[in-house]
Formats: structure tokens, sequence, C-alpha cells
């Protein structure tokens, strides 16, 4: 067992490293620290430190409203293209009776 516990400790160590090196290491414990450091706790921690690391895109706020947003255009969409069936389907009427 001991044997197979060296190489992953090395990778471990290797791994470590090579965050250090790249700086995601500091960049994370800075986000904590800020996290840490609120006055006022935010709900979604994960979405504080993404934005502290100045991950872009949409919060889960943001894409619920757009989910939402969506559902709403879907249904308006469904409820037009019945509409326009429907119209077609008078204006048919209408040119054959003529």
């Amino acid at each position: 067992m001991t044997s197979n516990y060296r190489p992953n400790e090395s990778k471990r160590e290797e791994f470590r490293r090579y965050l250090e090196k790249g700086g995601v290491v500091d960049a994370i414990t800075r986000a904590l620290v800020a996290l840490y450091e609120e006055a006022e706790k935010p709900n979604n921690a994960t979405e504080f430190v993404r934005r502290f690391m100045g991950a872009s895109g949409p919060d889960s706020a943001e894409v619920e409203s757009l989910k939402n947003e969506l559902m709403i255009m879907r249904e308006k969409t469904d409820e037009l293209l019945r509409e326009n069936e429907i119209l077609k389907d008078k204006l048919q009427k209408y040119e054959n009776g003529q």
C-alpha cells in the first residue's frame, strides 16, 4: 500500500506547485479572505468568489430571470403560431368562397 501512496503524494505535490506557480492559490486565498471580511455575507458564496476573481457572465438570478423570460416567449410564440394557423384557415375559406 505504501508504494501506491507515494506516487499519489508526488502528483499532489507537483499539482500544488503548479497551482502556486500559476497564482491560483493566491487568487483563491484573496477571494476567500474578501468573502470572510464581508460584513454582510452574500447568499451565494460561490457567486461571490466567481465575481471577485473576475469571472464574467450572468449571475444565477440573471440566469433564472432569462429562463423565465424564455419560457414566456416560447408560450407567446406557440400562441401566435396557433393564431396564425386560424387566420390562414379563415383566409383560405374567404378566398375559396369568392
